[in-house]
């Protein structure tokens, strides 16, 4: 006798069964419901079912169940499945979250560079990119102040070889300094500028240990007013940044305004000539 099956879809019209693919960690996948896209970060079983969290680019993490068809790898949707065997170990980061290599020797300094405003920004650049910028041998310095930077992109002479990327505090457009930057701005200088009135603003509130950087009235210095607010020693501005400098761990601890122009210099100095 012949069998009936209940499913009247036509058989051309039927779902495929999609590709299992083990979800290793650091395997980078986009859920289809929402369109997260992240890496893996670790496989758990539950009791609905087992489970797959995923971290994006900018630290945020979620957690999805591994239903059938529920991912996509390079646009291809995949049904993702418990690794067989005990998972590999996971790729360390550096401070930027970029992945780290232990033991490279630093590349011999480019031409290019990356100048910044102050000793502060020059330091807060080298906890959190120091690593990624001796890989790709990019050299930070820093100006004091942007007024002189004209004569300091003239004698760089920035070129093909030679990129420049600059990173200005409280750029605004319009202002002394914006038309500074646009003067010198060229195919092979690259300036730009972040919203913060100081670098130190760049740290977020919540690693330093305090609810928001104090609002310090026009015209007085903001170091001294932000001390005089949070309750420290006015008279030592550099023992204030050196105590939110060690609060610094990796790019969690920046604002977003502040990452995506470094990463942005970062590209420009290191693209192929």
């Amino acid at each position: 006798m012949r069998q009936y099956t209940s499913d009247l879809t036509p058989p051309w019209k039927r779902n495929k069964p999609a590709p299992e693919v083990p979800a290793e960690p650091d395997l980078v996948v986009e859920e289809v419901t929402t369109g997260f896209c992240g890496a893996v970060i670790r496989v758990e079983k539950t009791a609905q079912g087992p489970t797959v969290t995923l971290e994006d680019r900018f630290g945020k993490l979620r957690v999805f169940p591994m239903e059938p068809r529920g991912f996509m790898i390079d646009g291809k949707v995949v049904t993702l499945v418990r690794p067989s065997g005990p998972a590999p170990a996971r790729p360390s980061r550096s401070a930027s979250g970029s992945v780290a290599v232990p033991g490279a020797r630093a590349r011999v300094a480019r031409a290019g560079r990356i100048y910044v405003e102050g000793k502060h920004d020059a330091e807060l650049i080298e906890r959190v990119w120091g690593h990624d910028l001796r890989i790709e041998g990019v050299a930070v310095e820093f100006l004091e102040g942007v007024d002189d930077l004209p004569a300091v992109v003239s004698d760089f002479a920035p070129g093909p070889d030679a990129r420049l990327g600059v990173l200005v505090d409280h750029l605004v457009q319009g202002s002394k300094e914006w038309r500074i930057a646009q003067s010198v701005t060229s195919e092979h200088a690259l300036v730009v500028g972040h919203p913060y009135i100081d670098i130190w603003e760049a740290v977020k509130p919540s690693s330093v240990g305090i609810e928001a950087w104090p609002r310090v009235p026009r015209g007085q210095d903001w170091k001294t007013g932000v001390c005089r607010a949070l309750g420290w020693r006015v008279a030592n501005t550099g023992e204030a940044w050196q105590h939110i400098l060690s609060r610094v761990h990796s790019y969690k601890d920046l604002e977003p305004a502040l990452l995506g122009r470094v990463e942005e210099l970062i590209d420009f100095v290191t693209a192929p000539e």
